[in-house]
């Protein structure tokens, strides 16, 4: 089932990612972690779905979408940008394999921090944020994606690392099979893992490495 909702807000995030606040069919629903196909409502983009991630939670009176602008493409991520408020997107029936599955330990990679917004955002709701922990991948610092929100979840470990950048705080590289080693400590634990599939492949095959089970592991099919 497709869905027609109009923008009602769209907020700067970083220098290339937008949060885009639309209205909420009625009865509609998700689990905090999934996504659905979303196609901008205009003369040739209603045949170019993308899957984007639901940032707002299940009870909010709204959808939201954090999208990150990739400019370096004509395609529908650099056409939101053009977007404006009050006009419409499609938004089809939820999906995804990223759902809360029990506490452990979160690898993000660039936007690929969209499904935990929400599942980090449910957990703080509830008060339940103790003995998680965020480790959060990106190019340099101004690429982070809501730090100061995250920096504000109480409760949180976060562990930043930095690619391109060398910053006081932050762990220069990847989470590579030496810097999970180093962090971890314990694998008995749940890990879910998104970003780029370069990225996830890599941290998947680390922490298999290291003795994690796939069953283990949440990540997209």
């Amino acid at each position: 089932m497709t869905d027609k909702v109009e923008i009602l807000e769209k907020t700067k995030v970083t220098h290339d990612v937008w949060a885009i606040t639309t209205a909420r069919p009625d009865g509609f629903s998700f689990e905090p972690g999934q996504a659905t196909e979303v196609r901008i409502d205009r003369e040739k983009w209603r045949q170019e779905p993308r899957p984007f991630t639901f940032t707002s939670l299940p009870d909010d009176d709204v959808l939201e979408f954090t999208i990150k602008a990739y400019r370096d493409h004509d395609g529908v991520t650099n056409k939101l940008d053009e977007v404006k408020v009050g006009e419409t997107l499609l938004v089809d029936d939820p999906w995804g394999a990223i759902t809360y599955k029990g506490p452990g330990t979160f690898i993000a990679g660039g936007a690929g921090i969209t499904p935990f917004l929400a599942i980090l955002r449910d957990l703080k709701k509830k008060g339940q944020l103790s003995g998680h922990r965020l480790l959060f991948g990106n190019k340099t610092s101004d690429d982070i994606i809501l730090r100061d929100e995250l920096d504000d979840m109480a409760g949180l470990e976060i562990i930043y690392a930095l690619s391109d950048e060398n910053k006081d705080g932050m762990r220069e590289g990847h989470f590579d099979n030496a810097a999970l080693k180093d962090i971890l400590g314990t694998t008995d634990q749940v890990f879910y893992v998104c970003g780029p599939q370069k990225m996830v492949d890599g941290v998947i095959k680390n922490l298999k490495a290291l003795g994690v089970s796939a069953d283990m592991i949440v990540t997209e099919d």
